[in-house]
């Protein structure tokens, strides 16, 4: 019995092991990180994944600051998000569960019945995946003040995390 206590214990506390977020780039070989398509010469769909640890908004603002970088690296001055997509998933973790049953013993047989509950999981972590679609523009801006600037972006973004 307690074998199994310290196996389980030992098995909580690996699942509960912190695992920081994953630094700014492209993505690694895990997936983690950020990949952009061009779809039109100024129109490129930039997804970010971020890795255990990360909040949405974290992730999001690391998609933005690939949506800058490639205005600025295309010769832009801002960009506009005309579509964008946010979602999340429970990784890893420990399920926990209790149960109980029937059973027979020695010469007389008996029918068995068991009865158990999921009780939840334990240690996941929530990881999240920002999409978006983004076209780039030059010169002045679109009035309705719907856009990025792509330099302040990455002056405040890219300091922020030191990219």
């Amino acid at each position: 019995m307690r074998t199994l206590v310290a196996i389980t214990g030992m098995i909580l506390l690996a699942a509960c092991a912190t695992v920081g977020p994953a630094a700014y780039g492209p993505a690694d070989s895990k997936g983690f990180g950020y990949e952009e398509t061009k779809v039109e010469s100024d129109r490129y769909r930039v997804t970010y994944r971020g890795s255990g640890g990360m909040s949405p908004e974290q992730v999001e603002d690391y998609a933005l600051l690939r949506a800058a970088e490639l205005a600025v690296a295309n010769g832009y001055d801002w960009f506009r998000v005309v579509g964008r997509d946010v979602s999340g998933e429970e990784r890893g973790g420990v399920g926990i569960g209790v149960g109980a049953g029937g059973g027979s013993f020695g010469r007389r047989s008996g029918v068995g019945v068991g009865v158990s509950s999921g009780l939840g999981t334990v240690g996941g972590r929530d990881y999240f995946t920002v999409r978006m679609e983004v076209l780039l523009g030059e010169g002045e801006p679109p009035e309705d003040g719907q856009y990025y600037d792509a330099r302040d972006i990455m002056d405040t973004i890219g300091a922020r995390i030191g990219a």
